[in-house]
């Protein structure tokens, strides 16, 4: 056997804070090192956190660093083992993501990345340039101080290979696992038997099961040891990096860290054995391939990654195989946010959170988030977590006392309020919020606000004389909506409000306001079904990127899960925003005014955003999975496809000031960096795609015509 033992590991980043990265790139070699490690890996970007957007395009954020990065390498205790580690490259007045690959205080050489993530919520090729040169190799000079610690002016950059005395190891970055032709293909042909993926790869519903595919696929393949690292926690933006560190032999994972996480590093490691990869690689065809590829450009390093066996107190064997650890979505929804909202709240130095409490299906979804983050804290605390408890006891101040329950947690930083009017909220939905407050614990208020709405509506009356009325008394579309609307924006108010000042009514210790959370889901957002500036503006959102279908399974899994039974009353319960007067025989109702289901709205998304379709190739693709015998005509798909379409370009402005909000959905139409549209939209954008579609709705029912003919006349 020839065993090596090997470490990657997930790392909470947070961008710009290089003192706190440092702390934890360190902390992850020590412990890979007292683990038996030879070779650690981290993250992508690790140094100064992957997020820093635009300052990657500022010199000060290479040369601090390059601080860093020195600190670690004139660390004595850190030597003993090599090092995979990220961070921002200037080579030639280029900027690069790089990695540098080092050994007992020195630099062995640097790998910059080759295929840039530049989609979605990626931007890449905004800040780095591509290396785009498979296997070219280059000098890369030193900053003068590394050049003194190094002994030498210049380092070997590009995209290289090294030999160790026992072995070969190369390093892909991110994205280029995920390219069709990937670096690792040509390096396992050319002998490289340990792949390093450092990553700064974030979360999305389901997303995981692809990254495990894909590696599973590349290492059964090709065969070989692929250590995959990840950023975890939020770093600073409206991403969730997932950890997720792996470790994988010949298609089998011999190591895996948790997806979620309050921990700040984690560290992953296996023992395995290289034989096993030399085994895999028997085929002939393999060979065929092997002697025809482009050769790499060897480091060479006189450095043994695997030991004698002999010489070891305890004799090693390989790390076991174990099956993937997959979530459920449920299960993703209930942890992804809720670590995204603690590392949120600790680093924005706040004092707890505000959401304004329907009775709806939507807070009721972020309020089970919250809670289900104070269940992770509390969890993380019994665990001994030190950096947990010491971000408690300056956020939970009313009490010296740590709390010991989810929802003593909850009472101390989260807070709750159901804003009703005398004709428009019903008890239903009021119980409702206060039954759910008084489950999880949070601090709760009960207001009405038709004083506001009321002095706000006699200030159009006073100066116009005009008397607006609901559509249910007789009045217009325009006044029903605008009446609607006042609500609405004054329940923001009253939050920001509120969030300012109930710390103060609490008389909590060292004062302090309270972050507004958000409940408006992708659904909604993508329909434009809100208010611009009511409720759903706030500081962050939780559920802006979640389904409404999602949603639903979220809280009927949590009812079971965190025993709350109060949950499947917000799940029977008829979505409704409650704006309009409740009479005998009218209740509001989302759906009714929507014109469209909440499943369809999801089905809309993803075959815009995810497929790519306009609203010609839209009604094409649903003609397939919505028409035919017994379902949907022609005609009533067109309906529907137009009437989203329609709605979705007139309040696509909506989305220019939308809270930024937890990304987890691939058809989210946040507009901030993920969904980049227009939002002024000509009239042609609908009459031209709408012409086609009612030309082809014509044939179609021409043709059907002609069918039902001739069989009568059978």
């Amino acid at each position: 056997m020839a065993l090596v033992t090997l470490a990657t590991c997930a790392l909470n980043q947070w961008s710009l804070d290089f003192e706190g990265n440092l702390r934890r790139i360190k902390e992850s070699i020590v412990k890979a090192k007292a683990a038996g490690a030879t070779l650690r890996v981290g993250p992508e970007l690790e140094i100064p956190g992957y997020g820093c957007l635009d300052h990657f395009l500022e010199n000060e954020v290479y040369e601090n660093s390059w601080d860093s990065l020195y600190s670690i390498l004139t660390d004595a205790s850190l030597h003993g083992i090599m090092i995979d580690v990220g961070l921002p490259l200037l080579h030639r007045n280029c900027r690069y993501n790089a990695r540098a690959i080092i050994l007992n205080g020195k630099i062995l050489c640097l790998r910059p990345k080759l295929y840039l993530a530049n989609d979605g919520n990626f931007r890449e090729m905004r800040f780095f340039t591509p290396w785009n040169r498979p296997r070219h190799v280059e000098q890369y000079y030193l900053p003068p101080r590394i050049q003194r610690h190094q002994g030498c002016r210049q380092v070997p950059i590009g995209d290289v290979v090294l030999s160790t005395i026992d072995t070969c190891l190369a390093a892909e970055t991110c994205e280029e696992l995920f390219t069709p032709n990937s670096p690792h293909i040509n390096m396992g042909l050319n002998g490289v038997e340990i792949f390093t993926n450092s990553s700064g790869s974030h979360h999305s519903l389901r997303k995981l099961d692809e990254r495990i595919a894909l590696i599973q696929e590349a290492t059964r393949k090709n065969g070989g040891v692929y250590l995959y690292s990840n950023q975890l926690g939020c770093d600073g933006d409206r991403l969730y990096y997932d950890g997720c560190a792996m470790i994988f032999v010949n298609g089998d994972i011999v190591g895996q860290s948790s997806q979620f996480s309050l921990n700040e590093v984690e560290v992953v490691v296996a023992t395995v054995d290289l034989e096993k990869v030399r085994a895999h690689r028997f085929a002939p065809s393999r060979g065929l391939q092997a002697v025809a590829v482009p050769e790499y450009q060897r480091i060479e390093v006189d450095y043994s990654l695997s030991q004698d066996n002999l010489d070891l107190d305890t004799p090693q064997s390989p790390t076991a195989p174990r099956p993937a650890r997959y979530h459920l979505p449920e299960e993703e929804i209930a942890l992804g946010p809720a670590c995204w909202l603690w590392d949120y709240l600790r680093r924005s130095k706040a004092a707890g959170f505000f959401v304004p409490l329907s009775g709806g299906i939507d807070s009721c979804a972020t309020a089970t988030i919250v809670y289900s983050m104070c269940r992770l804290v509390i969890s993380a605390i019994k665990e001994g977590n030190e950096q947990v408890i010491k971000d408690v006891k300056r956020i939970a101040a009313y009490t010296s006392e740590i709390p010991e329950t989810p929802e003593e947690l909850c009472n101390q930083i989260f807070y709750t309020c159901y804003m009703g009017m005398e004709k428009q909220s019903s008890k239903e939905t009021r119980d409702r919020a206060k039954n759910l407050s008084d489950r999880i614990g949070s601090y709760h208020t009960d207001v009405n606000i038709d004083d506001v709405f009321n002095s706000t509506t006699n200030i159009l009356t006073q100066a116009t004389g005009f008397q607006p009325k609901f559509k249910v008394h007789g009045g217009s579309q325009t006044s029903n909506l605008a009446l609607q609307n006042i609500q609405a924006r004054s329940r923001m108010v009253i939050a920001y409000y509120f969030a300012q000042e109930l710390c103060e009514v609490r008389k909590r210790p060292g004062g302090g306001s309270l972050l507004v959370l958000g409940s408006s889901n992708v659904d909604e957002c993508l329909r434009g079904y809100l208010t611009k500036y009511d409720c759903s503006s706030a500081d962050i959102n939780p559920i802006g990127s979640i389904s409404k279908v999602d949603l639903k399974r979220f809280i009927g899994w949590a009812s079971t899960e965190f025993e709350m039974p109060i949950l499947g009353e917000f799940l029977d319960a008829t979505p409704t925003a409650e704006l309009e007067p409740i009479t005998a025989d009218y209740v509001q109702s989302d759906e009714v005014d929507m014109q469209m289901s909440y499943q369809e709205l999801s089905r809309f998304g993803t075959l815009r955003k995810v497929d790519h379709l306009g609203p010609y190739g839209m009604f094409l693709r649903l003609l397939e999975e919505w028409g035919g015998v017994g379902k949907l005509s022609p005609r009533e798909i067109a309906h529907k496809v137009k009437l989203f379409f329609h709605f979705y370009q007139i309040n696509r402005h909506k989305q220019t000031v939308a809270t930024p909000a937890y990304h987890a959905e691939s058809y989210s139409p946040d507009d901030h960096r993920f969904d980049l549209r227009p939002f002024l939209y000509p009239p042609g954008f609908e009459s031209w795609s709408f012409k086609k579609i009612d030309e082809r709705v014509e044939a179609l029912e021409q043709r059907q015509k002609r069918q039902d003919a001739a069989k009568g006349l059978k």
